[in-house]
């Protein structure tokens, strides 16, 4: 080294620092472990933790397990020497190290080769790991080892180190971004023998005790990757979910460091994305709503037409007015909840809440309305048949929404995480009358759908029927009788349906997939209104009226 007669103590502090990592190290490099056999001579190994490694010794491993408390950089820092030190302090953990370290908990005991039984540990956060020798149950968690894993081993005994963790006292297992949390700061750590092992045939389970679970949380076994991202972090490849009641199973192919995180089914950014387009679609259905409604008018002043397309019409012009009102609804709820009073906030509340059952009831009418046209094709005349359908459509709702409202169902309503941090206001029905929210629009909208997919299913019959007998070829285009199936598809509501589907792992997806798709359900109903009922000079074998009609004589010559 040129010059070292020359160097000042504040130098030479610098070269003891990098001489202490980089003898913490030498066992990774001895054991070939690639980032820490890449590190170089001109690396600055200071720069990881350079504070805390002042006064530690070389070859001191109780400090080491101590720098994830005192350096958060070990954590975060992307350079070479902390991601060396990073797999250097875990192999630590997981050789079953000693250490009166707060926050750890370490079970070590050998398995021979020859076990007959499986093995089974239980664990909990405050006490640890312990061996478990029945089956009897408890509150406490379990893991229960394969005997597979032990006769398939080389050697005749091995060793298993069990470690459980509270990342909150260590300070470690932190992801960048990481927006689950983990259940009770607990991680598990298994080790079996001296060489890595994964791919199992029988899996190692690992129960983890809880009670019921914040609304809006999905559990998910997962599984530290000091690979992944920046610094590491969690993932699922190769782990089952096995939810339940008091407790999630996880079943892994491998041995690593396991815990059960718990995901929100919506956080802050995605809260704020599905408003964005939820907000962006309503404006554009309602402008199509308006369209719809003009052009319902315009076809029915204009031309003349028989009852039952009159009447269809009109089912049509109450169903898209019916969506117009809900999504006007919904901006201003959006746009007010937050700073409005508390009565104007009961007020918007149980009108967004009537507009939403009128849209359900509008759409059970439709299905009822195609059930008796092609189930019920002889069918008695009704006197003001239309009048008695629009009190029916929107009284009902106003009679359910009184009711909800004598009993002081609506107010504000938050979205919250699992911290209990606010991410959006509506006003809507509270979480003190969840019950309401689960009858009068979950069961509602659920007995409607069954009834409506069943009438979609006898009409998709009925029309292959005759197209089949050859009674409706000719002018019947492929991608028209796609399009009516599906318009009468978005008609009956089946789209509203995904908001069944907004639970479990892909929650965020369909909850995109469902804002996008409702959202636009008036322009869905305006483009197949358009291509269905826009006059002809002699009407097409194709439209419903035509099937409904040569139904009609059928049954009649039948009879």
């Amino acid at each position: 080294m040129a010059g070292g007669s020359q160097e000042t103590p504040q130098s030479g502090m610098n070269l003891f620092l990098g001489t202490v990592l980089l003898l913490l190290l030498l066992p990774d490099v001895a054991e070939g472990q690639d980032s820490c056999s890449e590190l170089q001579r001109g690396d600055q190994h200071r720069e990881c933790c350079s504070v805390e490694l002042e006064q530690q010794s070389p070859g001191s491993s109780t400090r080491v397990l101590h720098l994830s408390q005192r350096c958060p950089e070990l954590w975060r820092s992307q350079s070479r020497a902390c991601a060396c030190l990073r797999e250097h302090w875990l192999r630590l953990l997981q050789s079953g190290w000693h250490s009166r370290l707060a926050g750890l908990k370490t079970l070590l005991f050998n398995v021979s080769r020859a076990v007959t039984r499986d093995v089974l540990i239980t664990f909990s956060p405050k006490e640890g790991p312990s061996r478990l020798n029945s089956t009897e149950k408890g509150k406490a968690g379990k893991i229960h080892f394969p005997r597979e894993i032990f006769q398939s081993l080389g050697s005749q005994t091995v060793r298993v180190v069990v470690t459980v963790l509270n990342i909150q006292q260590l300070g470690m297992f932190k992801e960048v971004n990481q927006t689950g949390q983990v259940l009770d700061n607990t991680v598990v750590g298994i080790t079996v023998g001296e060489s890595s092992i994964s791919g199992l045939q029988e899996p190692v389970q690992i129960t983890f005790p809880h009670g019921e679970l914040p609304q809006g949380v999905t559990p998910r076994c997962v599984f530290w990757d000091a690979s992944k991202g920046q610094a590491g972090g969690w993932r699922s490849s190769g782990c089952v979910t096995q939810p339940g009641d008091k407790g999630t199973v996880c079943s892994c192919d491998h041995l690593t460091f396991f815990t059960l995180l718990l995901n929100p089914a919506l956080d802050g950014s995605t809260a704020r994305a599905l408003l964005a387009v939820a907000t962006a679609g309503c404006g554009v259905a309602m402008a199509f709503s308006i369209f719809t409604m003009a052009f319902c008018i315009f076809v029915r002043c204009r031309f003349r037409l028989e009852e039952t397309v009159r009447t269809n019409l009109g089912l049509h012009l109450n169903l898209v007015g019916s969506l117009l009102l809900l999504n006007l609804a919904f901006l201003l709820n959006t746009g007010l909840a937050g700073r409005a009073s508390p009565s104007t906030c009961r007020v918007l509340g149980g009108l967004t809440h009537y507009c939403l059952l009128c849209c359900f009831t509008w759409m059970a009418l439709e299905g009822c309305q195609l059930y008796l046209l092609f189930v019920k094709v002889l069918g008695t005349y009704i006197h003001h048949y239309l009048a008695k359908l629009c009190l029916l459509g929107w009284g009902f709702p106003a009679l359910v929404v009184g009711v909800a409202g004598a009993l002081g169902s609506y107010g504000e309503y938050s979205i919250q995480t699992m911290d209990h941090q606010a991410i959006a206001h509506l006003c809507w029905i509270t979480s003190k009358y969840l019950l309401v929210h689960y009858i009068t629009n979950c069961g509602y909208f659920g007995l409607i759908f069954l009834f409506n997919m069943a009438v979609f299913g006898v009409v998709t019959h009925k029309s292959c029927s005759l197209q089949g007998t050859g009674a409706v070829q000719g002018h019947r285009k492929p991608w028209k009788v796609a399009l009516v199936a599906a318009g009468l598809f978005c008609l009956l509501g089946a789209t509203w349906a995904l908001a069944f589907l907004t639970y479990g792992i892909s929650s965020a997806a369909v909850l995109y997939l469902f804002t996008i798709l409702n959202s636009l359900q008036g322009l869905f109903i305006f483009i197949w209104l358009v291509v269905l009922y826009y006059p002809k000079t002699k009407e097409s074998t194709g439209s419903l009226s035509y099937i409904i009609k040569h139904d009609k004589t059928t049954t009649a010559s039948q009879d």
